[in-house]
C-alpha cells in the first residue's frame, strides 16, 4: 500500500470519526430542556424507588432545615453532619443538571460557578423558612428565594457566569416531573364531586375572565395567556406550562412569576383572617384557600391557621386543581395554534402536528409520574418514598425561584406596557378570590351538597 494511499485512508477515517462526533454532539444539543427535565426527574424517581425497595431499611439522607432558636440553628442546621449533607446534595444536583447543561452546549465552568451561588441562596431560603415562627405564619421558602434573587438581581449587575446558572424554567420543570409522583388520583377522588366541580368551574371561569381583563387593559394576548393561567390554575407552575404551550417570551414569564409570588404574600395572611372574621365554615374556608393559593405547602400552612379540617380539604382541592395542568397545557396549545390560524391570511390551516410541537413535553413526565404512582406503585411504597421525593423536588423549586428573582427587575413591573399587566393580574386575582369563595361556600358549605365528612 502506498504512503499516499495510507494518508488518504487515514484522512477518510478521521473525517468519519469527526462526523460521528459532530453527529453525537448535534443529537445532544437538540435534546430539549423539556427532555432533560423528564430524564433527570425520572432518574431521581427511579433511584429513590430502587434504593427504597431493594435495600432493606434504606432511608435517603436529606439535610434538616427546621429550627426554633439560635441553639437549634447551631446544633441542628449548622452541625458538621448536616453541612456535609447540604454539600453532598448540592454536588448531586450540580452533576445531574451540569451534564444537561454541558451536553446542551452550555459552559460548564460558568454554570458550576453560578450554580454554587444559586444553590447557596436556595439553601438560605430553606433555612429561613425552617424557623418555627416563620413556618407557623405560612411564609414559604419560595418567597425568601425570590426576595434573595431580586436583591442580587436588582442591586448588582449580574455577571455572565451567574446568568448561565439562572435557569428557572429548567429547574422548575424538573421539579414538576418529580411533583407528579405526589398527585394521586385517590386523593382527588376523596374530594368527590364538590372538589372536582369547584376546580373545573374556577379554572374555566377565571381563565377566560382574566384574559378578558387583559384585553380590556390592552395587554397583549401572549402576556394574557401566561397571566390568566397563573391566576386560574396554580401560579408559577401553570405560567410555565402556558408559556411553553405558546412558546412565550421568557421575560414575560419572569414578569408574571414575580407578580404571582409578590401577590401571594398578603393573601397568605389576609385570607385566613377573613375566614375567621366572616365566620366562614371551616371546610368551606379550606376549599377557598385550596382554590386560590398557588402551592400545596402555602395552602396547608394558611389552612392550619383555620383548622385541621380546613387543611385537609384545602390540600385535596389543590391537588384537584393541579391535576388540570396537563389538560390545560393541551387546550392552551390547541387554542393558541388555531387562534393564530395562518389561514386568515390565506395560508393552510395548522394541523395537530403544530399543536403537538407547541405542547410542553415535560408535562408528559408529570402525568406519567402521577399515573404510575396512582395505579402501579403500592401505597406503602408511595408513602415511604414521599419524603425523599418531596425533599429533592423542593430543592429544584428553590433553585428555580432564586433564578426567577435574578432574572426579574422591579422597574419592569411598572415600565412593562405601562404597568398594565400588573394591574390586570391584580384585578384578575381579586375576581379569582371572590369567585372561588362563592363556589367554595356553595359546594362545601352545605348549600348544594351535604357538607363532606372530613375527619
Amino acid at each position: 500500500m502506498s504512503y499516499q494511499h495510507m494518508n488518504a485512508e487515514n484522512a477518510t477515517v478521521n473525517k468519519n470519526v469527526s462526523q460521528s462526533t459532530a453527529t453525537k454532539r448535534s443529537v445532544f444539543s437538540n435534546f430539549t430542556e423539556d427532555g432533560w427535565a423528564i430524564l433527570i426527574g425520572s432518574v431521581v424517581i427511579v433511584a429513590i424507588l430502587a434504593l427504597t425497595t431493594l435495600v432493606a431499611g434504606f432511608k435517603f439522607p436529606l439535610p434538616t432545615y427546621q429550627w426554633e432558636n439560635t441553639s437549634d440553628l447551631a446544633t441542628k442546621v449548622f452541625s458538621g453532619k448536616n453541612i456535609i449533607l447540604i454539600v453532598q446534595t448540592g454536588l448531586l444536583f450540580l452533576v445531574l443538571s451540569g451534564v444537561a447543561i454541558r451536553l446542551s452546549g452550555g459552559s460548564i465552568k460558568n454554570y458550576a460557578a453560578g450554580f454554587s451561588l444559586v444553590y447557596l441562596l436556595a439553601i438560605a431560603a430553606l433555612i429561613i423558612e425552617g424557623n418555627s415562627t416563620i413556618s407557623y405564619y405560612g411564609l414559604e421558602y419560595v418567597v425568601f428565594a425570590l426576595v434573595l434573587g431580586l436583591l442580587i438581581g436588582n442591586l448588582t449587575r449580574i455577571p455572565v457566569w451567574l446568568k448561565e446558572a439562572a435557569r428557572s424554567e429548567f429547574f422548575i420543570k424538573t421539579g414538576l416531573v418529580i411533583y407528579g409522583a405526589s398527585i394521586l388520583f385517590n386523593d382527588i377522588i376523596k374530594a368527590g364531586a364538590p372538589g372536582i366541580l369547584q376546580s373545573v368551574l374556577v379554572v374555566l371561569a377565571v381563565w377566560f375572565v382574566a384574559l378578558w381583563i387583559c384585553r380590556k387593559l390592552k395587554v397583549d394576548d401572549e402576556f394574557g395567556v401566561i397571566l390568566s393561567s397563573a391566576v386560574a390554575i396554580c401560579g408559577v407552575s401553570a405560567a410555565i406550562v402556558a408559556s411553553g404551550a405558546i412558546k412565550g417570551d421568557k421575560k414575560k414569564l419572569s414578569y408574571v412569576t414575580t407578580l404571582v409570588l409578590l401577590v401571594a404574600i398578603p393573601m397568605l395572611v389576609i385570607q385566613p383572617w377573613l375566614i375567621k372574621l366572616l365566620n366562614i365554615p371551616e371546610i368551606a374556608g379550606g376549599a377557598w384557600l385550596g382554590g386560590t393559593l398557588d402551592t400545596t405547602a402555602s395552602v396547608s400552612a394558611a389552612a392550619e391557621l383555620v383548622g385541621p379540617k380546613a387543611s385537609k380539604v384545602g390540600v385535596i382541592v389543590k391537588f384537584s386543581q393541579n391535576v388540570l395542568i396537563g389538560i390545560a397545557a393541551f387546550f392552551i396549545a390547541l387554542w393558541w395554534t388555531y387562534r393564530k390560524d395562518p389561514s386568515r391570511q390565506g395560508s393552510e390551516k395548522p394541523g395537530l402536528g403544530v399543536v403537538w410541537e407547541r405542547f410542553p413535553k415535560f408535562v408528559l413526565g408529570f402525568i406519567a409520574a402521577s399515573l404510575i404512582f396512582s395505579f402501579l406503585i403500592p401505597a406503602a411504597v408511595t408513602k415511604e418514598v414521599a419524603g425523599p421525593l418531596k425533599g429533592l423536588r423542593t430543592v429544584w423549586f428553590a433553585l428555580a425561584f432564586v433564578s426567577i428573582g435574578l432574572e426579574a427587575r422591579f422597574t419592569d413591573l411598572v415600565k412593562t406596557e405601562g404597568g398594565r399587566p400588573a394591574l390586570a393580574f391584580i384585578v384578575a386575582q381579586v375576581f379569582n378570590i371572590l369567585w372561588t369563595l362563592l363556589w367554595a361556600y356553595l359546594l362545601f358549605g352545605g348549600v348544594l351538597f351535604a357538607v363532606p365528612d372530613i375527619e
